[in-house]
């Protein structure tokens, strides 16, 4: 076949697709939609004549017997309508929100976030990431609405960023990345972290959220002769910008800052696009000084954030105080910075 006919072949396939997914969409949103009207009614019918509990019961015995073979009139889920509805009737722009992802992940959020402001961040993730009911509910146990949202973040971006850009670039990072996902129960040194993630590219990036492109890792830069390496390095799509990612199996140290100002510096002058916003460097650790930080990072002139990862789920109570400390398994391993 011609050229011609094989990009007129992609050209209709890609159509196709793409009208798929918004007939998808759409569905979902009318689905929603019904949802939100069922559950209204119920509220308003119950709080006009005083129905109880039964209602919802006698409803469901008869729906289901109008509508023989279609699913989603059972009692629960009509109680489910209904409660969608109480929950965000008081909050008119939340309701097209809602009907942008689909009634499980509708129902996860509903059961699981315990505030308001949690339910938005979950909605607005799910939303914008496409995250699927499981990756949803992992996201949710992982607690990523507390360590995105509630944790202060470490950063001098309003220092040395324009407002609206650093306002952009403050909200793509966490305070707090689990690495959970990867498994590890015994220190290991930076570059097994490293292979371990890459191994595992596709959990990371959904732990980094929403945007994360990956470019490489040791990633070359050089200068006068010699090589630089970047651990990791990423671009933003929604900043359209790099960002570095340093990772460090230690504490954090204030010479790491100045190391990711150089590799920052490298990557603007050698890699970054005129076009593109400055790039971005986060500095991954596992445990960090406040006060530390913030000292390190005031003479910085380049965007830098500085992040914790959690490797394993919290202890139990029982536990604290009876493994050893980060201190005292630093020191049985070799450092590489």
């Amino acid at each position: 076949m011609t050229e011609p006919y094989h990009q007129l072949l992609t050209t209709i396939k890609t159509t196709i697709r793409e009208e798929r997914t918004k007939a998808i969409r759409q569905l979902n949103r009318s689905l929603i939609g019904v949802y939100w009207e069922i559950g209204r009614h119920i509220v308003e019918s119950q709080a006009q004549h005083g129905w109880g509990k039964g209602i919802v019961e006698q409803l469901s015995k008869d729906l289901r017997q109008e509508f023989p073979g279609e699913e989603g009139y059972s009692a629960r889920n009509l109680w489910d309508m209904r409660r969608l509805y109480e929950t965000y009737k008081d909050f008119s722009n939340l309701r097209q929100l809602v009907a942008e992802i689909p009634w499980g992940q509708n129902l996860v959020i509903l059961n699981r976030a315990e505030s308001h402001e949690e339910r938005v961040y979950y909605l607005n993730a799910a939303a914008e990431m496409a995250w699927s009911r499981d990756v949803l509910l992992n996201q949710i146990k992982a607690q990523a609405y507390q360590r995105h949202a509630l944790q202060p973040k470490h950063t001098n971006f309003k220092k040395v960023l324009p407002e609206h850009f650093a306002e952009q670039a403050n909200e793509a990072i966490k305070s707090r990345y689990s690495l959970e996902f990867l498994g590890i129960h015994e220190p290991i040194l930076e570059l097994e972290l490293e292979r371990q993630l890459i191994a595992k590219l596709k959990d990371f990036i959904l732990e980094l959220g929403y945007g994360f492109s990956f470019v490489g890792n040791q990633y070359a830069l050089k200068l006068g002769g010699k090589t630089y390496r970047v651990d990791l390095l990423f671009f933003h799509r929604k900043l359209r910008c790099l960002v570095a990612v340093d990772l460090k199996i230690g504490a954090f140290k204030p010479e790491y800052a100045g190391k990711m100002n150089f590799h920052l510096e490298l990557l603007d002058e050698q890699v970054k696009l005129p076009e593109e916003n400055p790039t971005i460097g986060i500095i991954l650790c596992a445990e960090k000084d406040s006060l530390e930080v913030e000292y390190s990072l005031r003479t910085s002139n380049k965007p830098i954030g500085v992040a914790e990862y959690q490797l394993f789920p919290q202890l139990p109570e029982g536990l604290v105080g009876q493994l050893p400390s980060p201190e005292e398994l630093k020191g049985s391993i070799k450092l590489d910075d």
